[in-house]
């Protein structure tokens, strides 16, 4: 789990089907050191943990990846530049588990794109 140590969350507000938060990353945590030094970047893995958590956060219970069907990463997140981001994602109940839309942007900068579905 990456909240309360890697990000932490605020702003959350969550209607049926969607929930939006906005995230302060910890540019002091130590994956920063490895990804990258001098350069720090927010992984991929990691974006798609706070998608995940968040997901989990509004259904209230575990969930698990079942499908990507896009997943595009259109900028890097530097958290020395970018401290905060905000993520929207939306879910529906389908027959095949939450189907999701999830975004990750601050002001006019989209920095993923996710569509896929989780059980």
């Amino acid at each position: 789990m990456l909240k309360g140590n890697f990000y932490n969350s605020a702003n959350t507000t969550q209607d049926a089907g969607q929930i939006s938060a906005t995230i302060a990353l910890n540019a002091a945590h130590p994956v920063f050191q490895g990804h990258f030094p001098d350069q720090p970047v927010v992984p991929g893995v990691c974006m798609m943990q706070i998608i995940t958590e968040t997901l989990e956060e509004a259904v209230q219970k575990k969930v698990q990846l079942q499908k990507a069907s896009q997943m595009k990463f259109l900028n890097m997140i530097d958290p020395v530049k970018q401290p905060q981001v905000d993520i929207t994602v939306n879910y529906k109940e389908d027959e095949g588990g939450l189907k999701v839309n999830a975004v990750l942007k601050y002001e006019a900068t989209t920095f993923m794109k996710f569509q896929g579905i989780f059980k």
